[in-house]
């Protein structure tokens, strides 16, 4: 029995008519009355509220806000985390000072971060961005130093015994060598500097998705609610877009 590869189309077809097919059921028992809409409210309820909020322009005002809160906190996180954890991940004893550091921070979610944060900076900007960096810094960190650990040594002693000076070794040898688990591992951090955004706007903002979910919980528009969390996933699957090409441009080498 011959094995036939499904093609991307088929593929794509079959992801879209199960999307289709979910919001048919989700709808038809919103309309029947299976599910009461205060609770759950009809995919074309949510529509026409996002149609509404897109045409004021509310809609993408939340929506940038949180992006560039997001943006904002994961980078200054990866600047920091790639050449730190460089360091730490090539000297044992760099690595032996910062260790009960990053054991201390590692445990701490983002929500912990939020009262501190207020007393520091209130109800700004940089409240948002510090809450983005804090719950991102140390897994970043984490990866680096592992991917950089994860290095194959003959490489290092290969460039060693050509002369290569420590600094040159880090940067020709051991950054190559672990960009792409770095990258690999930086995707699933800018996912995790969403849910740290998200948890800071719930608390403490005047925009944004997470601000956006919990006015609409406030006033009991759960067509609003649903409509940030559709949002933060649209806004997510393109930010990933964005990383996976970039992704690709920085690592054609590899190719």
């Amino acid at each position: 029995m011959s094995h036939v590869t499904p093609s991307r189309a088929s593929l794509l077809t079959t992801s879209a008519v199960s999307v289709l097919v979910f919001l048919a059921f989700w709808e038809l028992a919103c309309r029947v009355g299976l599910v009461d809409p205060i609770f759950l409210p009809p995919p074309s309820d949510v529509l026409s509220k996002g149609i509404a909020m897109g045409e004021d322009g509310s809609l993408l005002g939340h929506v940038l806000a949180s992006a560039r809160r997001v943006m904002m906190g994961f980078l200054a996180a990866v600047i920091v985390a790639i050449p730190l954890g460089i360091v730490l991940g090539t000297s044992r004893y760099a690595r032996a000072a910062f260790d009960p550091l990053l054991s201390f921070l590692r445990p701490l979610p983002s929500m912990s971060w939020i009262p501190l944060s207020l007393l520091w900076f209130g109800i700004t900007e940089t409240q948002k961005y510090s809450i983005v960096f804090m719950g991102t810094f140390a897994p970043a960190l984490v990866y680096v130093i592992e991917a950089t650990r994860n290095v194959d040594p003959l490489w290092i002693r290969a460039a060693q015994n050509l002369g290569a000076s420590r600094w040159q070794v880090m940067r020709e040898v051991i950054l190559p060598g672990s960009l792409p688990q770095i990258l690999s591992g930086m995707k699933v951090i800018l996912g995790l500097a969403w849910t740290c955004v998200i948890s800071a706007e719930l608390i403490a903002a005047r925009e944004g998705l997470g601000f956006l979910i919990m006015n609409g919980k406030e006033f009991f528009q759960t067509e609003v609610v649903v409509l940030g969390m559709v949002m933060i996933s649209i806004t997510v699957l393109i930010t990933d877009l964005v990383f996976r090409l970039i992704e690709n441009h920085i690592l054609r080498w590899q190719q």
